[in-house]
């Protein structure tokens, strides 16, 4: 037998024959991103069921020096999840360890495993009347491990924090093959270094996340909707203020969409609603919960919204009525990324910045890029009120899609200088995986590089983990 019949013998002995895929038809659901930008090559998608077996996995991984490419739901938007195209690697998936483990409703907890759907956690927080409150357009589909391996934000981001501030403990399996439970529902625990935060956001180049304490929270008594329309993102900067002085932390969302955002929506799912007669240069899609009651929210949302028109910090507003209304004003600002995906190919840019800098930053790269691409298309939205934009660009009118991605690494460096240059960060939520590895280097100072080199030649020497990713 060759090294590679008998590693992949050895992994049929340990997960089973049918959870050994290698043919190309069975394997190429795991091979492409989501975005369809890439296919990978892989020596085979290896499926374990439960720790133990992912633990068989990577010893047997380390023990052939083969690579290991660990996937949750394959969402993710930078490559981080497949292969390259060499084919020399394992997509080790994390699909079949699905479960709940338990739930903890005094303790606010529940323990999960790495390959459990986001919206299943959310399902069954709800039903313990509870609130998981980490929310994102792959709800649907997207893993706990995925959203952990990169610190995923999403909409609630204001309020509660990105994925990393909702865990409580991991459970990682280490590129030699040994299971680390660091499961403790602890919200104080000061005994050394946190080796929970060094996995998360890590992307799998540093270990496997098999499962995972989270956090959860008291179900809000109602969650009042609202979208103001307004001139500028500095209009939008001042009502964030006003909101924020006058609501507090019952503003869980506050979400920035352009006029053009709107526009491809529109174009893209006409049955979407248009809740402005008139078109207006930038939108505000906002959340108020109330512990207290529905009547307490109304109240606060509509004197906010009031002081706003007297202030004239927004032209108009429209506030839901409905829970149906409240899921259609959502439905125009998860239904951007499905316009865009529609509409053609684009530049996507995960950027985070001072929030009392991001005016000045959209102002500055639009002319920047309109100067170097005239007529192209500016898709610009986000968590505005955690200073995330997703800074999109698509191509002019007339221009093919691929013509257009040619220019990609000259459009990357006008955005991320500019973010560079306002202090800000490449990457918010997406991570950095593959795509984004090179600006990775560019913006990085040299000192966080050797150190961040470190880390990975410490715990993963053989850089079996997901190699070629981030560094």
């Amino acid at each position: 037998m060759t090294e590679k019949a008998d590693f992949l013998a050895a992994c049929r002995d340990l997960l089973g024959e049918a959870y050994v895929l290698t043919n190309d038809a069975d394997t190429a659901p795991f091979l492409t991103d989501w975005r369809d930008r890439f296919t990978g090559k892989a020596l085979a998608v290896l499926r374990p069921a439960t720790v133990e077996q992912v633990a068989g996995v990577l010893r047997a991984c380390a023990q052939w020096q083969v690579p290991v490419v660990p996937q949750g739901g394959n969402t993710g938007l930078v490559l981080g999840s497949i292969p390259d195209d060499a084919g020399t690697a394992v997509v080790l998936s994390l699909a079949r360890l699905n479960g709940i483990r338990a739930l903890d409703p005094v303790n606010r907890t529940i323990t999960v495993d790495a390959g459990c759907i986001l919206q299943t956690i959310q399902e069954a927080a709800s039903a313990a009347g509870c609130l998981f409150p980490l929310s994102l357009a792959a709800e649907g589909s997207c893993t706990i491990g995925g959203n952990l391996a990169t610190n995923a934000g999403g909409t609630a981001v204001l309020r509660y924090g990105n994925t990393r501030e909702l865990c409580l403990g991991l459970e990682v399996v280490t590129p030699q093959g040994e299971i680390w439970s660091g499961m403790r529902g602890l919200r104080k625990d000061n005994t050394g270094y946190d080796l929970r935060d060094l996995y998360i956001g890590a992307e799998g180049t540093l270990g496997v996340i098999t499962g995972a304490v989270m956090k959860l929270y008291p179900q809000p008594k109602a969650c009042i909707t609202a979208l103001a329309a307004m001139p500028t993102p500095a209009h939008a900067l001042r009502l964030l203020s006003l909101m924020q002085d006058n609501c507090g932390a019952s503003l869980t969302g506050f979400e920035l969409m352009s006029q053009y955002c709107l526009q491809l929506v529109a174009e893209q799912f006409p049955q979407l609603p248009r809740p402005f007669a008139e078109a207006h240069g930038q939108y505000v899609l906002l959340e108020l919960s109330s512990s207290q009651s529905e009547a307490h929210a109304v109240e606060l949302l509509e004197a906010s919204i009031g002081a706003a028109l007297e202030d004239e910090l927004i032209a108009d507003a429209v506030v839901a009525s409905s829970v149906a209304q409240s899921e259609g004003l959502w439905q125009l600002r998860e239904h951007i990324p499905l316009a865009q995906a529609q509409a053609g190919k684009n530049i996507k840019h995960d950027i985070s910045l001072p929030i009392s800098c991001i005016a000045d930053f959209i102002s500055v790269t639009d002319a920047a890029l309109a100067t170097a691409f005239p007529g192209c298309q500016l898709v610009c939205f986000g968590h505005l009120g955690d200073g995330n934009l997703h800074y999109n660009v698509a191509p002019p009118l007339g221009m093919t899609d691929r013509d257009f991605l040619s220019n990609q690494d000259a459009i990357n460096h006008i955005v991320h200088d500019q973010v560079h240059g306002f202090g800000g960060s490449i990457s918010a939520e997406h991570g950095i995986g593959a795509l984004k590895k090179a600006d990775l280097a560019r913006y990085k100072s040299p000192l966080e590089l050797q150190l961040m080199r470190a880390v990975k030649q410490a715990l993963d020497p053989q850089n079996i983990m997901n190699p070629g990713k981030i560094l």
